[in-house]
């Protein structure tokens, strides 16, 4: 399992919105994320800016296999009317666990 960050910019004055809209994501969508191999995906907010998390098998697999679901293309549709832009990774999105507290304790 991969963990990978993703970060992308509101537009201005959606914040709120895309945090009503994040309430609940249709069930479809849900099903279709877990089909594609998604375990699970966290969205944090600062501002305008989002900070992904997501938990997959793997994430360009996952993104070819959502691209023309129809639950996904109508999400997006949606979404986009929030959503500014994505920021490109700088370099490879994937997280190696370096080290967590936890562990240690």
């Amino acid at each position: 399992m991969a963990y990978v960050a993703l970060h992308s910019i509101l537009r201005p004055g959606r914040e709120e919105d895309y945090d009503l809209a994040h309430r609940r994501i249709p069930d479809d969508l849900l099903e279709a994320h877990l089909r594609a191999g998604v375990r699970d995906w966290r969205i944090w907010r600062s501002g305008r800016h989002l900070f992904h998390l997501v938990e997959c098998d793997d994430l360009e697999a996952s993104f070819r296999q959502l691209e023309h679901d129809p639950a996904n293309e109508r999400w997006q549709a949606f979404i986009g009317n929030y959503v500014d832009h994505m920021e490109p990774a700088a370099g490879d999105p994937a997280l190696p666990l370096v080290w967590r507290m936890r562990d240690q304790v």
